[in-house]
């Protein structure tokens, strides 16, 4: 089984950056990619981005795209979310979570919270 952990969330104003750190322990060599999701106030969760371990492959949400950017440390078994131009309607709860090859997304993280003022 995988563990993540998520940090780096906090309070920033519009326009602002944050990096979002996402470290995974346990069984990783059983990862096949990780996403970050997050969930706002009275909403689904809801997909930000993915990366695969393996060939750094990424997708995003059309919301995200051009202002968010995934990467990953494989030594360190850990993911990033670098946000830049945030936009209060970025407010949410960011979750990572990992998968296998074909599987669902599992193991999720407790979250950490990001908080853009207008």
């Amino acid at each position: 089984q995988v563990h993540v952990a998520e940090s780096g969330g906090g309070l920033v104003q519009a326009g602002g950056s944050l990096r979002l750190s996402c470290a995974a322990s346990g069984r990783t060599f059983s990862s096949y990619a990780m996403g970050w999701f997050r969930q706002a106030p009275g909403k689904e969760r809801e997909f930000v981005a993915t990366i695969t371990w393996s060939n750094g492959n990424t997708r995003y949400a059309d919301s995200v795209k051009g202002r968010f950017t995934i990467s990953r440390d494989n030594a360190k078994n850990t993911v990033y979310l670098q946000m830049n131009s945030l936009k209060p309607e970025d407010t949410a709860v960011y979750y990572c979570a990992g998968r296998t090859f074909g599987g669902s997304y599992t193991n999720w993280g407790q979250g950490t919270r990001v908080t853009v003022s207008s």
